[in-house]
Order: C-alpha cells, then structure tokens, then sequence
C-alpha cells in the first residue's frame, strides 16, 4: 500500500496528482523509461491525442509486463513539446488513471524527434510477491 502525503504546509495537490507518496520497503520497483509516441513498426500519429494515448498504452504494457496496474504508479514524469499540449495531456491521464493520483511532474521541454509531441516516463511500485 502507497501513502499519500499532502502536508498542510505545501500548495494543495489539484489537478490529478499527489504532493507526495510513500513506498514501503516490501515493494518491488519499475522504472519506466520515456515512452514515445511510435507504434513497434515506426509509425507515429499526427495527432496529439493519438500520440498521448499510445504513449499511455506502452505504460500500461510496461506495467503488465511487470504484472503491474496502473494504480502501481507511484511517479509520472510528463514532457510536452508545447504548452498548449497540456489539457490533452492531462484529460488522457485522468482517464487512463481514473482516480490513482500518482505523485506526478510535468516539463515543457526540446522533444528528441519533431514529430513526437510528449514523452513519458514512470516509476511503480507493488507489493512482493510471495516467494
């Protein structure tokens, strides 16, 4: 079990994240590297919706991979190539996450390709498994 921290010191955490959360030290880590807006066969979508939402489909694989769920996130690290990216950005994560609020960052940034719009990365963290 993650806990949430929002102490009463800090700006309240709107908006679909939390300040801070907790990792016991009975979990097991997933580092998720940037994912990128390209199908496995190179293709990528013009469209920044299309782009954010693959994006998030190589999270969850990644999380699955690790037989993992979103509500695992414990850190999402956002960067978009363009301010007005944002409200796309944020109404796919609160979808995709429903309401997990992970601890969460979000970068205007140089994106590597021009074509990709965002990128993603992540860190989750699930209970051990029993051996």
């Amino acid at each position: 079990m993650h806990r949430r921290h929002d102490p009463i010191d800090v700006p309240a955490a709107l908006g679909g994240y939390a300040n801070a959360l907790e990792v016991g030290s009975d979990h097991r880590l997933l580092f998720i590297s940037g994912q990128i807006p390209e199908t496995p066969d190179g293709l990528v979508p013009d469209d920044p919706e299309d782009q954010c939402r693959l994006i998030w489909s190589h999270v969850v694989s990644c999380l699955r991979s690790a037989d993992m769920e979103v509500t695992d996130l414990v850190k999402v690290t956002t960067y978009l190539s363009d301010r007005a990216l944002a409200d796309v950005n944020t109404a796919v994560r609160r979808e995709i996450l429903g309401e997990h609020r992970p601890a969460l960052t979000v970068v205007l940034a140089g994106i590597l390709e021009t074509g990709w719009k965002l990128e993603v990365e992540a860190i989750a963290a699930a209970p051990e498994r029993p051996a």
